[in-house]
């Protein structure tokens, strides 16, 4: 029984786990757009949503709580560009919303192995 267990293994170890989520979070910031499997699309999704509220949050509160939640967001993204946009271009998009940041398209299966591929995507502001 998995009750209350938190996240997806995804077939992977607990480092590759951490690095792909990571990776995949940084270029959906990146680009706004990321084509992946529909089990990757969803255990992402949740983290990228609390970045970007984090990164919202931290835009509206004084100067030295902006700058803790750019070294929270630093810790979980590594790389200062990729924080730097998430808090200068992202953020201020969301400023009225109050959730529900990213939108996935479903695309059908991949050729190879019939994986189902979608598109996860930020939505408009």
């Amino acid at each position: 029984m998995r009750h209350r267990v938190a996240g997806v293994k995804l077939g992977r170890s607990k480092d590759h786990r951490i690095a792909l989520r990571k990776n995949l979070v940084k270029q959906l910031f990146e680009h706004e757009r990321i084509q992946t499997t529909r089990a990757k699309a969803e255990a992402v999704r949740g983290q990228a949503e609390r970045l970007i509220t984090l990164a919202k949050n931290g835009n509206q509160a004084g100067e030295a709580k902006e700058v803790h939640a750019r070294r929270l967001a630093a810790a979980r993204l590594g790389d200062p560009v990729a924080v730097k946009k998430l808090f200068d271009d992202i953020a201020p998009r969301y400023e009225t919303r109050p959730g529900g940041y990213t939108r996935i398209i479903k695309l059908g299966q991949r050729r190879g192995d019939a994986a189902e591929m979608v598109i996860l995507e930020l939505v408009e502001g």
